[in-house]
């Protein structure tokens, strides 16, 4: 009898071990698709990068003064910017990732540079993505980005 409550605690204290290594997982996957996200950005592929988000996506961009709510109006958005900003590449700072479930929301800075005249050019900017998990995917459900305002003076 006592082997058996022994092999019923350990499996216990083994399932929950196994549960907690399992919840930072989705943190990781967050963390990839941002990663492939920054990539696609620096890629220069505005379909790389709007097949990131999901259809009824909403995208208020940093160059941008026009909410964006569908596929081709993201694709659009990205097209413009990248024409408007060679040698374009994004550098992700400090992240915050929280997941709820089937959603999670990564917020914090990011540094945009590109290339205008021969000289870089850097534009610092705060924004918040909100994921939700399709299956087996972690697509874009919402992104907001604004440039980082100067502080106070």
């Amino acid at each position: 009898m006592r082997s058996s409550v022994t092999t019923k605690l350990a499996l216990t204290i083994a399932l929950s071990l196994f549960a907690s290594g399992a919840l930072g997982e989705p943190k990781a996957d967050i963390a990839a698709v941002t990663s492939a996200w920054e990539q696609a950005f620096g890629g220069d592929d505005p379909e790389k990068v709007s097949a990131l988000y999901a259809d009824d996506a909403v995208l208020w961009g940093t160059v941008s003064p026009t909410v964006r709510s569908d596929r081709d109006a993201l694709r659009n958005y990205f097209t413009t910017a990248f024409k408007g900003l060679p040698g374009h590449k994004v550098a992700f700072g400090d992240q915050l990732v929280r997941v709820y479930g089937n959603a999670a929301v990564n917020t914090g800075y990011y540094t945009f540079s590109w290339v205008k005249d021969g000289e870089t050019k850097n534009l610092p900017a705060r924004y918040s993505f909100m994921y939700v998990k399709n299956g087996e995917r972690w697509l874009i459900v919402d992104h907001h980005s604004s440039v980082m305002p100067s502080p106070p003076k």
